[in-house]
């Protein structure tokens, strides 16, 4: 068939993070060098807000160039409707994708290997006793961290000063052919904009988040503990003033909003790996060798994503193909939300197909 983190691989520039680690064991603050900026967009000014919605166009250029591999068999044969009309195996559900033909390579499972086994469940799992905003501000941070090494790739300068992604290659953010993903501008319209634009607006409204202290507390003293009932005998419903509102993080300062700011960012963050994958797999990450280490980040997302209910089914639709591969092949354990978000027979299929 044609198709188009390694946590111990280290990735160009990987040591240099993309912005404040901010907060308590989120790690301590330091500002990030000049350099490991990201570079500016010349059309764009400084960003307002991500758009929630995404929309349904592509620009067909966005075609990941692929190594010379086998040829697919057409999924056009059988469509795999049964007799109401509905999907009924894993060809069917292949089609209900709509996805290119040739197939990308990274639904082929000989290419969505990763760099280390095990179960990354342990990793996206709070402790006991770790306050739940304190974990899920972790999350953001480590995740965005891990994510921009990746999109510090693309903005790395050729010889001739250009850079992978670029209003030629990428005229739009998008994901694959049925997925574009717009920004609100200064007065809050949706407008369409070069990938590599997007995702630096991207980097400057997330970080502008993380460093602002009153979305991200960093003061030691306002940290809390997560409610352990086997050393208290108080209920939770006591901790807090009866008839006042309660939040996730309130207890260690975070504000009302501070959900509804991480799931944005986590549905930022998604998009941009989905742009990664459609767009950029092969090149740069898989000429790179690089492939298993973004296999391995984005798996290890998607799981702490769903497992913290900071993305929606419907919210992976341009990766659900892949989320389907990786619950078939095991990587998505039964218990993980992403593992129940995915459709098994799809994954089964592309293993077929993959002759695995």
């Amino acid at each position: 068939m044609s198709w188009s983190v390694d946590y111990g691989r280290e990735i160009p520039s990987a040591n240099q993070t993309p912005m404040n680690s901010n907060a308590r064991f989120r790690g301590q603050a330091a500002k990030p060098p000049g350099s490991n900026k990201s570079p500016t967009s010349s059309t764009v000014g400084q960003p307002t807000s991500p758009t929630v919605s995404q929309g349904s166009q592509s620009s067909t250029n966005l075609a990941p160039k692929v190594p010379p591999l086998p040829n697919s068999p057409s999924l056009a044969h059988s469509i795999g409707m049964d007799d109401q009309g509905s999907l009924s195996d894993g060809d069917g559900l292949l089609g209900s994708y709509h996805l290119p033909r040739p197939m990308p390579v990274w639904l082929n499972s000989n290419y969505g290997k990763h760099i280390v086994k095990g179960n990354f469940m342990t990793l996206s799992a709070r402790p006991k006793t770790v306050e739940q905003g304190e974990w899920i501000a972790h999350q953001v941070v480590e995740h965005y961290r891990n994510l921009w090494n990746f999109v510090r790739v693309l903005h790395e300068k050729e010889e001739d000063g250009s850079t992978i992604c670029n209003g030629t290659t990428c005229p739009r953010m998008s994901a694959g052919a049925n997925h574009s993903f717009t920004w609100l501008n200064s007065r809050r319209e949706p407008v369409e904009l070069p990938a590599y634009e997007y995702m630096t607006l991207m980097q400057r409204w997330i970080s502008g988040k993380i460093d602002d202290t009153n979305i991200f507390p960093t003061d030691p003293s306002g940290v809390s503990y997560a409610h352990n009932s086997n050393i208290t005998t108080t209920p939770l419903s006591q901790l807090t003033n009866p008839g006042e509102p309660d939040w996730i993080g309130k207890r260690s300062g975070f504000p009302q909003n501070f959900i509804d700011v991480c799931q944005t960012i986590f549905r930022q963050m998604f998009r941009v790996y989905s742009h990664l994958y459609w767009a950029h797999f092969t090149e740069p990450f898989y000429h790179l060798n690089l492939e298993k280490s973004l296999n391995s980040c984005f798996s290890h997302f998607i799981l702490t994503a769903t497992a913290l209910d900071m993305l929606k089914p419907h919210e992976l639709e341009p990766m659900q193909p892949l989320i389907d591969l990786w619950a078939a092949n095991g990587t998505f354990p039964p218990e993980s939300k992403a593992y129940e978000y995915a459709n098994l027979r799809a994954g089964e299929r592309l293993m077929q197909l993959a002759g695995v």
